[in-house]
């Protein structure tokens, strides 16, 4: 109606109205200098008391020249008295994420006695700003305002009500209001459904959803992406396979889901069916496989994205691949990434450069982590721990120590992952004194040293040759042992060839990981070399049952941006004569022939 009000208007309006009109619906006058031209036009011609034009001006302001010059401008006006003027200038603020400001906004025009009747879409916009701020006392103010102009019974603001209490996570306001709703949406159900679902409450949104009259993809999508919160992808398959019209969301959830519990087999069946894809589609299948250690899948999707779509790698993206070409050493791909990252000013987030930093790091590079890392504009614990873990696998103890004391000097306390990346520092360059003193240090800093820690300080240990420390530290840590840890130990006896002590964990060891190998060669060594062949052919048995088999050693090169793998013992490789023939040649040459 409103707009039917302003057609007829703009019926009667003078030729400068209309051109003025005409400018600000072009979105190449959306520039700052522009907008700022065609409210000078507005003022010389005097047209500020077209209250609809002025509307236009705000909304097109507020995305333009700013929200404070938005503002102002909406300040200086001397009535304030159209409801459709004032809803436009509070969601302005809320569009901007200024939602204080549009609440305020809303407290002064009812003060003011300015005329101002707010309706069901100024109440929509407040609710919707003290959800997203979790304003609480606010939004019930705002209710309260609701039911005493009497919009209690109007689907839209009864509905931005239950939306806004779901936000703040309360379900028992959200079902009171759409409890008393006279007339009900397809939104409004969807909205107490989601609230139900985002705070684990899975029997009320189940009932809900089945007691819906219609249900959309958006109902259907809200309840698969509880289910796959919760890991449980049978009832989000039936789900899915239940859906009128699925759509992106529905099938990148469903993605997301197989690949958290490491089904990365029918994610990739998904992802091939998927009649449309969208960038974070990519993302989430190239996130999927390295998430469940993938690396070299997770690089052909990204080439095959990057050769075969239009999609252009975004954070998110980057994010997602920087680990597996970590994994790789894939450095030429890695240069390629970064070189990208600077020209779409990508380095500008934190969280890509710390991705750079552990890139280059694990892969070596660590005078071009380091560069990257004193290159940031802003750094974060994760950036820290990047660098410090990047140092200590480098070998260089002493520097990731010094970075580790920089890092607490400015005021970025430590976590789990800092103390890991120290502990492990001084086991790579065998501190044990300093590894002693870290640990003990943990509660200091308020964290409670995990498995990982204690695996890290039995391996300081037990290459050190201070096995009795080590066992002694393993049967009093609160964690039940567990195969890294066994292992670690283990090597250590084989290293020291302490028969005795190994054999002490020889039963735990093997039932708990039957399927590695390195265990049972270990033992089978270390019988060997105290000739107790009776023992060896007892080991060979165990491994025979156990299903262990010796892992074929492999290796990956990158060839112009292409990785290639090779396994012991394989001939799969297109140009296998010619490298065959080229070892050949190698080999005769280093024998002197």
């Amino acid at each position: 109606m409103k707009e039917t009000e302003q057609q007829q208007q703009q019926l009667i309006w003078s030729p400068r109205e209309r051109k003025c009109l005409v400018l600000l619906q072009h979105k190449r006058n959306n520039t700052r200098a522009s907008l700022l031209q065609i409210h000078a036009f507005i003022l010389r011609g005097a047209l500020e008391t077209n209250t609809n034009l002025l509307t236009k001006f705000i909304t097109t302001c507020s995305l333009g020249v700013g929200i404070h010059h938005a503002r102002r401008v909406f300040d200086q006006m001397p009535q304030k008295d159209d409801t459709y003027l004032c809803n436009t200038m509070i969601r302005a603020h809320l569009g901007t994420r200024q939602f204080v400001e549009s609440i305020s906004l809303y407290r002064q025009l009812i003060r003011r006695h300015s005329g101002f009747s707010p309706d069901n879409y100024t109440f929509s916009w407040l609710a919707k700003s003290c959800g997203l701020s979790l304003a609480n006392w606010e939004g019930q103010q705002i209710h309260n305002h609701v039911t005493k102009t009497g919009f209690g019974s109007n689907l839209f603001a009864s509905t931005s009500l239950v939306d806004m209490y779901m936000k703040f996570g309360a379900m028992g306001c959200a079902r009171k209001v759409f409890d008393e709703m006279t007339e009900r949406s397809l939104v409004s159900w969807t909205a107490l459904i989601c609230g139900y679902a985002r705070n684990g409450d899975m029997d009320n949104a189940k009932e809900l959803f089945d007691r819906s009259p219609e249900k959309d993809s958006a109902a259907y999508n809200v309840m698969i992406d509880a289910h796959v919160k919760l890991g449980d992808m049978e009832c989000a398959r039936r789900l899915f396979d239940e859906m009128p019209e699925r759509n992106v969301v529905s099938w990148t959830n469903m993605i997301d889901g197989f690949c958290n519990i490491g089904d990365v087999g029918s994610a990739r069946l998904l992802f091939d069916t998927m009649p449309e894809k969208n960038l974070f589609s990519w993302n989430s299948m190239i996130g999927g496989y390295c998430l469940n250690k993938q690396p070299d899948e997770a690089l052909r999707l990204f080439h095959e994205m990057l050769t075969t779509t239009s999609f252009e790698p975004d954070k998110v993206t980057v994010v997602s691949v920087l680990p597996a070409i970590a994994d790789l050493c894939a450095l030429d791909l890695g240069g390629w990434v970064h070189q990208f990252v600077k020209r779409k000013k990508l380095d500008r987030a934190t969280n890509v450069c710390t991705g750079l930093v552990d890139m280059y790091a694990k892969s070596g590079e660590i005078t071009k982590a380091r560069q990257v890392f004193d290159e940031m504009p802003e750094k974060e614990t994760a950036t820290w721990n990047a660098l410090i873990n990047g140092l200590a696998v480098n070998g260089r103890a002493e520097e990731a120590l010094e970075v580790f004391l920089k890092m607490t000097r400015s005021g970025f306390k430590p976590d789990e992952i800092s103390m890991l990346g120290v502990l492990s520092a001084c086991n790579h360059n065998g501190l044990v004194e300093e590894g002693k003193m870290w640990f003990k240090a943990m509660g200091e800093f308020g964290l409670t040293p995990k498995i990982e820690h204690y695996g890290c300080m039995v391996d300081l240990l037990g290459r050190a040759g201070c096995l009795e420390e080590a066992e002694t530290l393993i049967n009093s840590m609160p964690y039940e042992a567990n195969g890294i840890v066994l292992s670690s130990f283990l090597f250590a006896c084989g290293c020291a060839k302490d028969v005795e002590r190994a054999e002490r964990i020889r039963k735990r060891v093997i039932n708990m990981e039957p399927w590695n190998d390195g265990n049972y060669i270990m033992f089978r060594n270390l019988y060997s070399k105290e000739s107790r062949w009776k023992d060896v052919e007892e080991i060979k048995g165990l491994m025979s049952r156990g299903g262990a088999k010796k892992e074929a050693g492999c290796s990956v090169i990158e060839v112009n941006s292409r990785l290639w793998e090779f396994i012991a013992g394989d001939k799969v490789h297109p140009q296998w004569e010619e490298i065959h023939s080229a070892l050949g040649n190698l080999w005769m040459h280093m024998k002197g022939e």
